[in-house]
């Protein structure tokens, strides 16, 4: 007992003996603020001194204060989701007693710092803008890879990428339920993606060049004229200066399609920086798992030619040009069809040889004042068979802007002067004369632009424009728009409103493919005149920063658009016809959204969005709902990285409410309308080192295709065996009981289920 004792007293000493340097270790107490860039007191931030576990929370003004500091020198960090970290070097001592330290964060990127062009015309920080901007980075769509830009922006809240046809798998962009016509895409704010090329034309973009994808929703008529109703996409690519040296990202699915992306960064000369981008699409395994004996997906062969080159200048000012070809060569149909049928009636298919160059680029001028040359011009050629209707198409579009931009005390003043010529030749009644003789349509567009942001002071701002522009077919159009900002005092809060008015003059042929694949015959009521539209919206972005360090951003709009003289097409007055003329009545479309993230320390990341809409037409004092529009579609974007492995894990997905399709008439058995659904992606990515990386998962996780009598008479497309009256209305009879014809246009979705994919990435800085 006593030996016991005797090693408990020894225990006591030495851990005693062990203890006292500490014990009697001076100690002090380190004080401070931390603070946003804008001087405002951040709450809620994380400051410590990490190599002694020793720190603490900042109060509501921003103030902390970690006790038990021991003397030395230390480096104290200030953290804070949302912002950029810092850290500084301090010492603690006798004499250092009572200093205070000032930390000034910087928000990043994600919480609303990006520098944003689309809404204004001119680099401005997001959170500046008058016009609320939606920015997607090119991590966010690396979440889902997908071989198009059409694809990828199936993730983005209130967009929907529509395909409009079951055998061909063309499609448009919607934003907020209007077609894709009303959708202006640029590309590094060219209008690039237009007319003939609004089908096809966001397919073979390079993404291993794409810097980030503004989108603006509402109408942009003012700065960017027609076709810009509905809103706006504009690709930003990446500027050679900054790009990676060299990039590659291969990926293959199951279902034996192949796409690759390459991007090279190079000098041309000592003051001329190029990058070159090449994007390869293939894809050749016909299936047709719902048994209807069309391909599920359309076979197709692409390739896509990007390079842009960047000039220094002895003035610093900006001077850049870019050019893009892209050739594609793709099929849908029997499965039984080759190339030797191409054109004829014995098999149906729709096969389409697209050919498609770009340039564009942009000039400053060598002036004291800040004058900028924009242009852009393109060629599309396209060579079509549907069944045995050919669709033989030119298209050349020359484009140049001359823009101003003149600030001064409390102004801030765009100018601008643009002009576009418009080519376009088809063999349809489109360009035919009513003696049958080809007349190709040439538009001439100039106009001109003003717009004054007007800052006073802070908190308030007000953005006033105007447009004008002469349409050579139609005459003068006009296009207004104000928008108010107020943004609270700790830049946390911010509240938009616009109201503006856009039009559009509209192309059928090449803009909705509904026109030429199928049995129905195209009929023009009128001569179509351009639509117009007042649009209003209603943006709040709140920032939240929790006690428990976690970052949430709402982002909440509601939103109000009404046509005049909408250009509709017509599927149920006459169910052999698709009847196009302009509106007798009004059409609207309004709804609310919300997109809401949330950011941890500990790496995990969440976007949800919801859109609520309901898009309406009134005629003849009947209000009904229009064709493929949602009154619900959301969407989410789940990511965590395990830092301690480098693996990160992406659920992504989306889920739409049910749409009114096009019937063929009364006896018509498929559903009216589309059930809902949902496509959910999961991913893999690890990271092996500084250079590669490899990714794996699984698409369209739920399996989900449309039901597989989507195509009407699929086993007749030519309509050998439809009987028609003498008033051109189709029979019932015992073969065709529901009096139906071939039609492909009743589509909702990708016809394409749960397929696996692998991927290879490697960047070279």
């Amino acid at each position: 007992m006593n030996l016991i004792r005797y090693q408990a007293l020894l225990l006591m000493l030495f851990a005693l003996f062990l203890y006292s340097p500490v014990r009697g270790q001076k100690r002090g107490v380190v004080t401070g603020r931390v603070v946003a860039e804008s001087g405002v007191a951040l709450e809620f931030a994380n400051v410590g001194i990490r190599k002694i576990s020793l720190g603490g929370v900042t109060d509501q003004n921003g103030s902390f204060s970690i006790q038990n500091v021991p003397y030395g020198e230390h480096i104290l960090t200030a953290s804070m989701i949302g912002f950029e970290p810092k850290q500084i070097k301090i010492e603690v001592s006798a004499n250092k007693s009572g200093e205070s330290y000032l930390f000034t964060l910087n928000e990043t990127a994600g919480a609303l710092g990006e520098v944003v062009v689309s809404g204004t015309m001119k680099e401005v920080s997001k959170l500046d803008s008058p016009v609320p901007v939606e920015v997607y980075s090119a991590n966010f769509f690396r979440a889902n890879p997908t071989p198009s830009v059409f694809e990828s922006l199936q993730n983005v809240n209130g967009v929907r990428p529509q395909i409009n046809c079951n055998v061909c798998n063309t499609g448009d962009i919607h934003i907020n339920g209007l077609e894709g016509p009303y959708t202006m895409v640029l590309i590094d704010g060219m209008p690039i993606v237009s007319g003939l090329s609004s089908v096809y034309g966001l397919t073979g973009i390079p993404q291993a060049l794409i810097e980030r994808v503004e989108v603006v929703k509402g109408p942009a008529s003012t700065l960017y004229g027609s076709e810009a109703v509905g809103g706006l996409i504009n690709i930003i690519t990446k500027k050679p200066s900054s790009a990676p040296l060299l990039t590659a990202d291969v990926f293959s699915t199951d279902w034996a399609d192949v796409n690759a992306d390459l991007g090279l960064r190079y000098n041309l000369s000592d003051k001329t920086q190029g990058l070159l981008g090449v994007n390869y699409f293939n894809y050749q395994n016909a299936l047709d798992k719902n048994e209807d004996g069309f391909t599920d997906v359309t076979l197709q062969n692409r390739i896509s030619v990007f390079n842009k080159f960047n000039f220094d200048r002895k003035s610093g000012k900006n001077f850049s040009v870019a050019g893009r070809y892209v050739y594609e060569d793709r099929w849908g149909g029997e499965m039984d069809w080759s190339s030797e049928y191409r054109g004829g009636d014995e098999i149906y298919a729709e096969s389409i040889y697209t050919s498609r160059w770009e340039m564009f680029g942009v000039y400053q001028l060598p002036v004291e004042e800040d004058l900028n040359f924009q242009f852009s011009t393109n060629g599309h050629k396209q060579n079509s068979v549907y069944g045995d209707t050919p669709y033989i198409a030119d298209q050349y579009i020359g484009f140049g802007q001359l823009t101003w931009n003149k600030p001064l005390k409390y102004h801030d003043l765009l100018f601008g002067m643009a002009y576009r010529y418009t080519y376009y030749d088809d063999n349809t009644p489109a360009t035919a004369t009513e003696n049958e003789i080809n007349e190709p349509s040439i538009t001439h567009l100039p106009g001109a632009f003003i717009q004054d942001e007007i800052t006073f002071n802070e908190t308030h701002k007000i953005l006033l424009g105007m447009r004008y522009d002469y349409n050579s077919l139609h005459g003068s159009i006009v296009s207004p728009r104000i928008n108010y900002k107020w943004t609270s005092k700790n830049k946390q809060d911010v509240i938009r409103l616009s109201l503006g008015n856009g039009y559009r003059v509209a192309n059928v042929f090449t803009e909705d493919h509904a026109a030429l694949t199928g049995a129905r015959e195209v009929v023009f009521e009128e001569e179509l005149d351009p639509e117009t539209s007042w649009n209003a919206n209603l943006n709040l972005v709140k920032k939240i920063y929790t006690a428990s360090q976690v970052y949430i951003g709402l982002d909440a709009s509601a939103f109000y658009t009404y046509f005049n003289n909408a250009i509709l097409p017509d599927y149920e007055t006459d169910p052999n016809k698709i009847i196009y003329g302009n509106l007798d009545g009004s059409a609207v479309s309004k709804g609310a959204s919300l997109n809401v993230e949330m950011s941890w320390l500990n790496g995990l990341n969440i976007i949800v969005g919801g859109t609520l809409m309901d898009v309406s037409v009134t005629e003849n004092d009947v209000t009904y709902r229009q064709l493929l529009t949602e009154r619900f579609s959301g969407v989410w974007s789940v990511g965590y990285t395990i830092s301690s492995i480098d693996l990160t894990v992406d659920y992504t997905g989306n889920l739409y409410g049910p749409m009114r399709l096009p019937l063929l008439g009364d006896l018509d058995d498929r559903p009216a309308y589309s059930p809902w659904y949902s496509l959910q992606n999961l991913q893999l990515t690890k990271q092996l080192n500084t250079k590669w990386e490899v990714y794996a998962g699984v698409k369209n996780l739920l399996d989900f295709t449309p039901a597989s009598n989507s195509i009407a008479r699929s086993f007749d497309p030519f309509d050998r065996n439809v009987l028609f009256g003498t008033d051109g209305q189709v029979i019932p009879t015992a073969e065709n009981p529901n009096a139906l014809t071939f039609d492909p246009s009743y589509v909702y979705a990708p016809n394409q289920g749960r397929r696996a994919f692998l991927g290879i990435r490697f960047t070279l800085d």
